[in-house]
């Protein structure tokens, strides 16, 4: 979470032109593997534990193996994650005063995740059975990551205060900069619509306190496919983060780290938001450490969010099904992979870890409609 924000004034969404430890839960401990071995490419490898440069291999003393578990709230969890499914550390090392582990997204055709390490100005990458190596530096501190329909990287730019996309040749092209004339905040997450609309949030997170130029607001933003229309679609977050699309991509679900909950909105057929439908959809707040933060749908609608003590997963009404508690004190992002897309990749402040669950994330990208 940023050290500091400022509250911000609402506006109504306009349109421009460019230039969230629950009682009574079952629990199940995880086991402890500790066979160690040596990589190729000289990191270790020990079974669900991957490191090699940029990161160290994960230890007991760092994360207690007794205090990762699956707590079932609901039995309908059974269908979505086995409740002694283990909780695998993959790296840790990451991140710092400058920013956590975050935005992991998944590269199917390669079989590899990137992920960013915002406190190094990294990009790193981690392949299954290999380990971790820097993808590239520097990345202006990027944070959320995905995809667009074609394959492209879009990054949430913290020092640059933009949206980019990286295109197949390798070359950046901006997608977002500015609203009204003013530099954007500083880009958090961004997701992607099957018509090729592209979504961010934009909240306030730096620790210096904004300039009188800056904007006085945080958002929500739409762009078009050809980056003609730049849309705000909501500026009554205080600090808006993860974001994700139904499987229908009917609701939009937003979360507010300062807030500690996600809000649900329907979308119009023009693909805003229809502002009257806007609802909280679940409240993740707690006494462990942890608020909203990145946020991932499934296939059958099941929504999966960091929040306090680990991973929440709550059904499409926003019924808490139950919770991966991972060990770290903060969830900064999730990301289905795998060749089924069956495996959840998620990131703490500062360590990359995967859990194996039954029902696929939606693909990123998202297949086209």
């Amino acid at each position: 979470m940023p050290a500091s924000h400022r509250l911000k004034r609402s506006l109504a969404a306009s349109s421009v032109t460019r230039g969230r430890a629950a009682s009574g839960a079952t629990t199940v401990a995880q086991p402890v593997s500790l066979c160690l071995t040596l990589n190729r490419d000289g990191g270790f490898h020990l079974p669900g534990m991957t490191v090699a440069t940029g990161g160290s291999v994960m230890s007991g003393d760092t994360r207690a193996q007794s205090s990762k578990r699956i707590e079932k709230l609901d039995s309908t969890l059974e269908k979505i994650i086995s409740p002694s499914e283990p909780i695998q550390d993959l790296a840790d090392g990451f991140g710092g005063s400058l920013g956590p582990a975050e935005g992991p997204v998944w590269w199917k055709e390669d079989r590899y995740l990137l992920f960013s390490d915002i406190h190094n100005n990294k990009r790193m990458k981690y392949v299954p059975g290999t380990g971790v190596s820097l993808f590239k530096e520097p990345t202006n501190r990027a944070n959320g990551l995905t995809r667009d329909l074609q394959g492209r990287l879009l990054a949430c730019e913290h020092d640059s205060r933009r949206v980019t996309r990286q295109e197949l040749d390798g070359s950046i092209t901006v997608i977002a900069n500015s609203f009204q004339g003013r530099q954007l905040n500083r880009p958090n997450d961004v997701v992607v619509k099957s018509d090729g609309c592209i979504y961010f949030t934009d909240p306030w997170t730096s620790p210096a306190a904004p300039e009188q130029w800056d904007l006085t607001f945080s958002g929500v933003y739409r762009v078009t496919p050809d980056l003609g229309t730049m849309t705000l679609l909501i500026g009554d977050f205080i600090v808006p983060n993860g974001l994700a699309f139904s499987p229908d991509e009917k609701v939009l679900y937003i979360n507010d780290s300062r807030r500690g909950h996600i809000r649900a909105f329907d979308l119009m057929p023009n693909g805003t938001l229809a502002r009257q439908t806007d609802r909280v959809f679940a409240d993740l707040r707690g006494a462990e450490p942890g608020v909203p933060d990145g946020m991932k749908v499934d296939a059958a609608g099941n929504v999966y969010c960091g929040g306090a003590g680990g991973i929440w997963i709550m059904d499409p009404t926003g019924k808490k099904l139950g919770r991966i508690v991972h060990g770290a004190p903060a969830t900064t992002n999730l990301g289905f992979g795998g060749d089924d897309w069956k495996t959840l990749f998620f990131t703490s402040r500062n360590h990359l870890g995967c859990v194996n669950v039954k029902i696929p994330g939606i693909p990123v990208p998202v297949p086209k409609k």
